[in-house]
């Protein structure tokens, strides 16, 4: 238990340090000195735009996984999926991550949240050449599973998923 504690704990401290960091809403514009955009549409899903390429910001992101200690399972290109079964597809590359003594706190409220845990980020490139990513906000996530007793640890998650995407935003 002591263990979990500490993981949550550092967790709290990763997520309220990263806070800041975000504009919340469908907005631009620079706060602390970092140039930011989050948009999160009706669909549940936040859209990040990434100020690197698409190789640069998957490095990026997988080192900040790695950086705070989760656990990283397994990365997915899409577009080379596609390019297999002789569809293109721009790039994508999906990122499967997640924090295990947090996590599972989902599927104990509700086992059918394992459909969306571990997180999963994908890393995209527009028809314009511009690198998104794009994860399932975790209100969302709670609203779909009807996970009412569990806001701590949504928020937490919450917290993180946006501090690991702004690793790929301009500095």
């Amino acid at each position: 238990m002591h263990t979990l504690s500490r993981l949550l704990f550092s967790a709290t401290i990763v997520a309220l340090c990263a806070s800041p960091l975000f504009v919340f809403g469908a907005q631009a514009g620079t706060e602390h000195g970092m140039a930011t955009q989050r948009v999160m549409a009706d669909d549940g899903v936040i859209r990040v735009k990434s100020a690197y390429g698409l190789d640069e910001t998957i490095s990026r992101l997988k080192a900040d996984i790695a950086a705070k200690g989760i656990k990283f399972f397994d990365q997915i290109d899409q577009s080379q999926l596609g390019a297999d079964a002789g569809i293109k597809l721009n790039p994508s590359t999906l990122l499967i991550f997640g924090n295990p003594p947090l996590g599972i706190q989902f599927l104990t409220a509700n086992p059918y949240a394992g459909l969306d845990w571990p997180v999963r980020m994908l890393v995209l490139q527009d028809k314009n050449g511009q690198v998104w990513i794009a994860y399932t906000d975790f209100t969302y996530i709670a609203h779909r599973h009807h996970i009412t007793d569990r806001d701590p640890q949504f928020a937490m998650a919450t917290q993180v998923s946006a501090s690991i995407a702004s690793a790929a935003q301009a500095r």
